[in-house]
């Protein structure tokens, strides 16, 4: 039975996030910032409407927001994770198949119909997202993801079509040709600058392009893209999880330098308490682990200082106080007194599953802790991450990143829950 892909992709993901408790920012200018409030990462249609470019820096663009009354959140992760998985957990309930993407977007896959079919299920999708979530959505349908896709980019554009568009197959010419080639999904500003001299400017020359030139100027991937643009389905539909990750890492930048030893070891334990979570999640343990710090490059004038050190573990092991404990002896031998450290990090590597982990006759204590670890996951997954924690994280975190202008964890935490007045 012939196949129809779609895309579900929420608008303005962030944003809307921010929005869904804070109703009044709805038709205002509103952007989300990266970690330490540096550059943008998201923006309402009405932010881009003033001309604020993604990526920019913050403080380029600070007068022009102010001026407009832009409203400015730093990145709220908590929040944005539990909504994403609040949308992905309903669209796997209404569509079988289903392959989650990134936070907004997933592709699912339904037999072939009749467009006004198509449109009506979306809706139905759309309306149960929207009410029972509040994140507004936008679905394309096309015969593959790289046609689902811009079918999408309409659905999404153009307002008449309700957040709801299907490729027609009888006209599809006619609307890749109002396509940049640039905008096609796999082809990036390199590729699009290159096809460009070669006189490729829309989807549609791609589509019509020889495959033996595509081949060579883009390899097989510039010609799977051009054959979905003919609708032909060359990209796999991934309905098993993927492969289980073979590292864990764990690192940020400071909100302001570090110089000393002890503000590195306490940031490096809040790290590794957290990528130690990630692995106890999965029921895995590490048998070695990296630790690396390096000052700012960017800073012109400063003295530059960059290392890391592996280590390999006696034991496998995902105990918090066990990894804290070989990664600040690592740290140690790493430090290097009179720099302006900007971040330091982790990585746990040669990971194995908990339950295939050969017993030892002789072990350390500290690493001994399956059930304190798990007293510990199980108070902080009830009361918040960090309401317990080691000592050794430290309490005040004047290295924690920036987020001035975060808003509450209103889904993930029982301190932040919204207040019915």
């Amino acid at each position: 039975m012939a196949q129809i892909f779609a895309l579900l992709d929420c608008n303005n993901f962030y944003v809307s996030c921010e929005r869904l408790f804070s109703p009044r920012l709805e038709g205002r200018p509103v952007v989300v910032l990266s970690n330490n409030d540096g550059c943008i990462i998201a923006r309402s249609n009405e932010a881009k409407e003033l001309g604020i470019k993604m990526g920019a820096p913050f403080f380029q663009c600070r007068e022009l927001m102010e001026a407009h009354q832009v409203q400015v959140f730093s990145s709220n992760y908590p929040l944005y994770g539990d909504l994403s998985q609040r949308v992905m957990g309903i669209l796997s309930q209404l569509e079988p198949e289903v392959d989650i993407y990134s936070i907004d977007e997933a592709f699912f896959r339904q037999a072939k119909g009749k467009p006004q079919a198509l449109l009506d299920n979306g809706r139905h999708i759309r309306a149960t997202v929207r009410k029972q979530v509040g994140i507004p959505v936008s679905i394309g349908f096309g015969s593959t993801k790289t046609l689902a896709k811009i079918a999408n980019r309409i659905a999404k554009k153009q307002p008449e079509h309700g957040g709801i568009f299907v490729l027609p197959e009888e006209n599809l010419e006619a609307i890749l040709a109002t396509i940049e080639v640039g905008e096609v999904w796999g082809i990036g500003p390199r590729h699009s600058q290159k096809l460009f001299t070669y006189g490729i400017r829309t989807a549609l020359d791609l589509k019509n392009a020889n495959d033996t030139w595509l081949r060579k100027h883009l390899t097989i991937t510039g010609l799977r893209t051009a054959m979905e643009l003919r609708g032909v389905s060359c990209l796999p539909f991934e309905e098993v999880p993927a492969p289980r990750r073979k590292s864990v890492t764990s690192s940020r930048s400071f909100g302001q330098p570090v110089t000393d030893l002890s503000g590195l070891r306490e940031a490096l334990s809040a790290y590794v308490s957290i990528a130690a979570e990630k692995l106890r999640a999965e029921h895995k343990k590490a048998g070695c682990l990296q630790v690396y710090l390096t000052t700012n490059r960017f800073r012109d004038g400063e003295p530059q200082y960059a290392n890391s050190l592996t280590v390999n573990l006696p034991n496998p092991t995902a105990s918090t106080l066990a990894l804290i404990h070989h990664a600040s002896e690592a740290l140690r031998q790493l430090y290097r007194p009179g720099f302006s450290y900007r971040k330091v990090g982790v990585i746990l590597v040669d990971l194995v599953a908990s339950s295939h982990e050969q017993q030892h006759l002789f072990r350390a204590k500290h690493e001994e802790q399956g059930e304190l670890m798990a007293a510990l996951d199980k108070i902080n997954r009830r009361w918040g991450r960090d309401t317990l924690q080691s000592g050794s994280a430290g309490f005040k975190r004047p290295w924690k990143n920036k987020q001035t202008r975060k808003s509450p964890s209103y889904t993930t935490s029982w301190h932040e829950l919204p207040v019915v007045r």
